[in-house]
């Protein structure tokens, strides 16, 4: 993926005109564009939201740890990373390719050739976190399925034949709810406002307050700080979510009557 991305901003910024070029010169302004909507600007925020939440995953690696407590250091080296590169990336392509030929993924973006070429370096990525994210289903399915039973934790028939009819079950039924669905941008957001509301917000807040009692979140300056934070957060969370979900489901409905959303099971372009 580190190449894909390097080869997409390398393409935005050689290529002659981004893909979808109307001879109008790309825009690109350090705020928002005048006029565009309060749909418009939160979809964008569900989107980038998207791309930095990960934290549905933690709890599962965490316990896959040998030293639990080593994890906070990989996670800070992680998220420094990706928010340098994600803004850089963000930043260059937005740059040369505008606000008016800017589309969900920013591959899509650019010309034919170059697209095909980024999208080739980011397919072998795209089925790692396929596999990565059915992995932590799996197991969550699994480990209830066989909490205290040999079969969660031994080689057995029927331990391998229920771990791998959920893998299986979980990559069918991702293939049809990726053909099924002809939208990019606006399924992100979708999923950004009802999942990462709770997981990248709500979650940890209430995660804080269990293990503070309510008489220990108001000692000292700085825990009242971090009380104060993590109701922040909490808050944040549920706007996420009720006005993320509202926000969703309108820019669905606006992408039909623009007609900007191609047909179920066809290999059309779903990006916008």
């Amino acid at each position: 993926m580190g190449i894909a991305v390097l080869l997409a901003i390398i393409f935005a910024g050689i290529q002659s005109h981004p893909a979808g070029f109307t001879g109008e010169p790309p825009i690109v302004s350090l705020f928002a564009v005048k006029g565009t909507s309060y749909v418009a600007g939160m979809s964008a925020f569900l989107n980038i939201s998207y791309t930095f939440i990960g934290q549905i995953t933690l709890p599962s690696f965490i316990a896959e740890m040998k030293n639990p407590k080593d994890f906070p250091k990989a996670l800070w080296a992680v998220t420094i990373c990706e928010i340098v590169v994600f803004t850089l990336c963000g930043a260059l392509m937005y740059h040369y390719i505008g606000t008016q030929y800017m589309i969900a993924p920013a591959f899509g973006s650019l010309q034919p050739t170059f697209k095909k070429i980024a999208f080739s370096f980011a397919i072998p990525t795209i089925v790692y976190l396929g596999s990565l994210y059915s992995s932590v289903t799996a197991r969550f399915i699994f480990f209830r399925m066989f909490k205290d039973s040999p079969h969660r934790h031994s080689h057995t028939v029927l331990g391998w034949g229920t771990w791998i009819g959920i893998l299986a079950c979980t990559w069918v039924l991702a293939f049809v709810i990726a053909e099924i669905i002809p939208f990019f941008s606006d399924m992100l957001s979708l999923m950004s406002s009802l999942f990462d509301g709770w997981f990248g917000f709500i979650f940890w807040g209430m995660a804080y307050l269990a293990m503070h009692p309510p008489s220990t979140r108001w000692s000292g300056i700085g825990r009242s700080l971090e009380t104060l934070l993590n109701y922040f957060f909490i808050l944040l969370g549920f706007y996420v979510l009720i006005a993320g979900t509202y926000v969703s489901i309108q820019s669905i409905i606006d992408s039909y009557n623009a007609s900007a959303v191609g047909s179920v099971f066809s290999c059309a372009s779903n990006g916008i």
